[in-house]
């Protein structure tokens, strides 16, 4: 690939009810493209699945490719915290999506946030029971 290369960030945040792809430029600061799994299906309990976060992560990389990025760096990120540490199961179809699009991939990196013992699980003592 010869000319100049525009790198941007993308953020894919993967929950077992959603995924988000954000594309950003290289700072973070400036957003290109952002599409949801929810914005690709009229049906609420399929915005977690692996289809939709894939449909969205294409129509992202196709906006991010028409304001002139070539790749991408990926950062997956869980709820995390006192939530699920591991990603949705939409985080992976995403990934695949933005690389078949056309974007190069640079690095993927993992950013969930992991707690240092902050909060306490909600629940109470006895946990939740159903």
């Amino acid at each position: 690939m010869k000319g100049k290369q525009r790198w941007g960030i993308a953020h894919i945040f993967s929950s077992s009810n959603n995924t988000i792809v954000h594309i950003t430029d290289i700072t973070g600061a400036e957003t290109i493209a952002r599409y949801s799994g929810g914005m690709m299906t009229k049906k609420d309990r399929e915005k977690g699945e692996p289809f939709p976060a894939m449909l969205a992560a294409r129509r992202a990389a196709e906006e991010a490719i028409e304001k002139g990025i070539t790749g991408v760096h990926i950062k997956v990120r869980a709820p995390g915290g006192i939530k699920a540490k591991n990603p949705g199961p939409g985080a992976q179809p995403a990934i695949r999506a933005l690389a078949r699009a056309g974007l190069r991939i640079g690095k993927i990196e993992d950013v969930t946030p992991i707690p240092h013992d902050g909060c306490r699980k909600k629940g109470g003592r006895r946990g939740r029971r159903v």
